[in-house]
């Protein structure tokens, strides 16, 4: 299978990307943008190769993550699409169906928004557009988050790449106040998404099954996917399949009857 791998810059940083499989002809390539903490392998390790026998297959890594490094920039939504965007120029790509992952499915967001015309079709997987999708609860944690409470999945995965000190602490940092400062949009803005949407969540995921049918219901024509999962092993995000991919082969097909309209 054909890989191909980068960087592309965008005013000073640098965006890792990887390309797997061949371009097919009348569909565009599949980008997909990781959640916080992760790489491209912890997210998309085992989904990738199943895509990419059906679609090309763009994956990056967001500022700070992976083998992109970080700058003195905050981490928002709003940036990494910019980030994504060059990559995309790079490669020449107009149009890409995108699948966002967690906080991935922000910038994903962003994307659809603020260039309608990059986004054919989008996938929000396992995320959420407004700050009262989760309890209180899930705020004050937030704030008093640590590096011990970051999964060991991540931890690992950034050593290997990145064992210089200081960059694990930089990440998590990242990742926490992207979060914690996280605006949300109204149903409003969200009914300003052109692309073909899917929100996908799990049964036992971050936030309910009822809110995800509300995220879909504020974007136009949006369909909605409830898989019996958790936060991410639909597909076949490490941390939280500990390597079972047994509900990623089940959701796959679905994923791509989407995709292909």
């Amino acid at each position: 299978m054909t890989f191909t791998h980068g960087y592309a810059d965008n005013g000073g940083l640098r965006m890792y990307y990887e390309v797997h499989g061949e371009a097919v002809p009348g569909q565009p390539p599949l980008l997909l943008i990781p959640g916080g903490g992760s790489t491209i392998g912890t997210n998309f390790g085992g989904l990738i190769p199943l895509l990419a026998g059906h679609r090309q297959v763009i994956a990056v890594e967001e500022e700070g993550h992976g083998r992109t490094q970080p700058t003195s920039r905050p981490l928002t939504a709003e940036n990494s699409a910019g980030d994504i965007l060059a990559v995309l120029r790079q490669l020449k790509v107009d149009t890409a169906d995108v699948l966002g992952f967690s906080a991935g499915g922000h910038t994903a967001v962003a994307m659809a928004l603020g260039r309608p015309a990059a986004v054919r079709r989008l996938i929000i997987a396992s995320t959420f557009v407004g700050r009262d999708a989760v309890p209180d609860g899930f705020w004050d944690s937030m704030a008093q988050a640590t590096l011990a409470d970051m999964p060991a999945t991540y931890k690992d995965a950034d050593l290997l790449l990145n064992p210089e000190p200081g960059h694990l602490e930089r990440l998590f940092e990242l990742d926490r106040r992207r979060i914690l400062d996280f605006p949300g949009w109204s149903d409003e803005q969200l009914r300003g998404i052109t692309a073909s949407t899917l929100v996908v969540s799990g049964d036992r995921d971050i936030v309910t099954a009822g809110y995800a049918a509300r995220m879909a219901g504020a974007i136009t024509g949006a369909r909605l996917l409830v898989v019996p999962g958790g936060h991410g092993d639909y597909l076949g995000e490490e941390a939280a399949s500990g390597g079972d991919l047994r509900t990623m082969h089940a959701t796959f097909p679905l994923l791509l009857r989407f995709l292909d309209g």
